[in-house]
C-alpha cells in the first residue's frame, strides 16, 4: 500500500488499530521490502535502521549516511542487523548507493505513518497544507502536502494532495485511520444557500 504517486496518494498504510507499536525495528518489519527477492544483500530493516541512526547522528545526505555506516564501529552494524560477510564475523554496512535506492523505493506513506506521532491524549489537531519547496520541475507542479499536527507541533500524519484536487477533498482520507470527533470545518458549503 503506497501513497507515492498522486494518483494513489489517498491509500493509507496499516489502519491505526492494526499498527505495531514499540521499537523502531519492530515497526519497520511491518513494511514490505520494495526489492525483488533475488539480489538482496542487506536486510531491509537493517538498511533503514542504519539510515535512521546516521540521520540522528547528523548525516544530511546519502553520501554522509554511507560514510557514517562505513566508519561506525563493528558493534553498531551488529546491533542494527547488518549482514556478516566472513567467517570472522565482520559486519558489512550497506553502500550509499544501496541506501539511496532502498529509501527512494520504500513506501513514503507507510514510513510516514509508522514514524508519525500518536495523537492519543491530544485534545486538538491542526491540519495545514503546504507546497514542498524545490519539488517543481519544468511542467510538473510542486508537490502539495497536507499534514495533521498536534498543538505542540508534532506531525501525526501527512499525505500528498493529487494535482487535480484540493486539500478539502483529501481531509477525510488524511484523518480516516484515527477515531476523531469534532468540528466539520473540512466540509465545503455553497456560497449561496438554495
Amino acid at each position: 500500500m503506497c501513497r507515492q504517486s498522486a494518483t494513489v496518494c489517498l491509500i493509507k498504510s496499516p489502519k491505526r488499530q492494526h499498527r505495531v507499536t514499540g521499537p523502531l525495528a519492530t515497526r519497520l518489519r511491518t513494511l514490505a521490502d520494495p526489492r525483488h527477492r533475488r539480489g538482496k544483500r542487506h536486510p531491509f530493516v537493517s538498511v533503514m535502521l542504519v539510515a535512521c541512526s546516521a540521520v540522528v547522528a547528523g548525516a544530511r545526505s546519502f553520501a554522509a549516511i554511507g560514510q557514517w555506516a562505513r566508519n561506525a564501529p563493528q558493534d553498531t552494524p551488529a546491533r542494527l542487523g547488518a549482514r556478516t560477510v566472513t567467517a570472522l564475523g565482520v559486519r558489512l554496512a550497506p553502500s550509499p548507493a544501496t541506501i539511496r535506492r532502498l529509501i527512494n523505493r520504500a513506501c513514503p506513506g507507510g514510513l510516514a505513518d509508522l514514524l508519525g506521532y500518536d495523537p492519543a491524549g491530544t485534545n486538538t489537531l491542526a491540519v495545514d497544507g503546504k507546497s514542498a519547496r524545490g519539488s517543481r520541475h519544468a511542467d510538473t507542479p510542486a508537490a502539495h502536502l497536507l499534514a495533521a499536527m498536534t498543538g505542540t507541533g508534532m506531525t501525526v500524519t501527512q499525505l500528498r494532495v493529487p494535482d487535480k484536487t484540493n486539500e478539502i477533498t483529501c481531509f477525510a482520507a488524511l484523518l480516516e485511520p484515527y477515531n476523531l470527533t469534532g468540528g466539520d470545518g473540512h466540509r465545503r458549503r455553497p456560497a449561496h444557500p438554495p
